[in-house]
């Protein structure tokens, strides 16, 4: 059996743990033969594909990034190289040619989507959910949540210290685009005052109050913000130029001009922010992360053995199982009104809008 693996979208914690376990679970189990491609999408586009061997795989469970690297604009149906034109036969050829029996596709959202289309296309394929933001339908938990979660949470440690000292509001501006996550969980964890998420709209005057609230009774305010967040009825925050890929980035800076503004110009009360960004892709994996990297590299494994094909692995109720990748593609899974994270903010005082 020749199985090629590839990782596509976003990089994150936990990528090299599971070609690691889907590797060596196939190699020193069944004997497959696996090839690595490279640059997730691109390389079935461009023919970029090498083995893999035990040697190659065995000392990266707690390595970051990705081994094979991976590319977030490669969509095989819709090329960005190509004027947006289909250019799928290049990637089949490719997984022709090489003699891929079965494809392993490692992603978010997006590369479910283009996984389903394959698989709608005869290629026999098997999902495994990766995604920082957690937001894969069906899927409790991804592999690279827990490793964000925590640099959220120092970040905030980090920042309390500076503002207890000045006596300032700080604002931590976190990814998630159209789920808030990250900034739920890492927003407790790092005791913020207020947390925003892209599921519920803010008011600004809810958080300046808030922020006074707290400057008055602890000297300092900390607010973390998902780069999705907006207020109600407003939009979101783009980066991006009229005509470019959309963008998100800069909440964080509009909230801090926004609460400037609606504190006043007499307001000695000092507001700054951070954008977190990339940091909480890069370093290497949590613990939990290498721990669920490897339960999910090693059911992918068994997924392909037994010919679970055009399906995802997902985790749910602590159990690794499959669901179909037509049931997650165009998909997200977000912050349900009633969760219970939501209402153990709402206990603890915390300004979620």
């Amino acid at each position: 059996m020749r199985v090629g693996i590839l990782t596509g979208g976003g990089d994150c914690p936990g990528l090299n743990a599971v070609i690691r376990a889907i590797s060596l679970a196939l190699i020193e189990q069944h004997g497959a033969e696996i090839l690595g491609i490279e640059r997730g999408f691109l390389g079935l586009i461009e023919g970029r594909v090498r083995p893999l061997d035990v040697a190659a795989v065995r000392g990266i469970v707690n390595e970051g990034g990705s081994l094979l690297g991976t590319h977030n604009r490669a969509d095989p149906f819709h090329y960005f190289g190509s004027g947006g034109s289909d250019v799928s036969a290049r990637a089949l050829e490719t997984l022709g040619r090489s003699g891929v029996d079965v494809l392993v596709a490692i992603g978010g959202d997006g590369t479910m989507t283009i996984a389903e289309r394959f698989a709608r296309l005869g290629v026999p394929v098997v999902g495994v959910p990766k995604t920082i933001d957690n937001d894969i339908a069906h899927n409790e938990r991804s592999f690279g949540f827990d490793s964000a979660v925590a640099v959220v949470a120092e970040s905030l440690g980090r920042l309390e210290t500076t503002a207890r000292s000045h006596g300032r509001v700080m604002i931590v501006e976190t990814m998630g685009r159209f789920a808030g996550w990250i900034a739920l969980e890492g927003g407790l964890a790092g005791g913020a005052d207020a947390i925003l998420i892209p599921e519920r709209g803010y008011r600004l005057e809810a958080l300046a109050e808030q922020c006074l609230k707290r400057c008055a009774n602890q000297g300092y305010a900390l607010v973390c913000v998902a780069e999705g967040a907006r207020e109600v009825g407003g939009e979101m925050v783009l980066q991006s130029a009229p005509g470019a890929p959309a963008r998100l980035g800069g909440v964080g800076q509009r909230l801090m001009e926004g609460l400037q503004t609606q504190l006043g110009a007499g307001s000695s009360l000092e507001i700054r922010h951070t954008l977190l960004g990339h940091l909480q892709r890069g370093g290497s994996p949590t613990a939990f992360d290498r721990v669920l990297a490897t339960r999910f590299g090693v059911q992918a494994a068994r997924m392909v053995v037994e010919g679970a094909f055009g399906r995802m692995l997902a985790l749910q109720q602590g159990r690794c199982l499959s669901v179909p990748l037509a049931d997650v593609a165009g998909h997200n899974r977000q912050v349900p009104e009633g969760d219970e994270l939501v209402s153990v903010a709402h206990d603890l005082g915390v300004c979620l809008g």
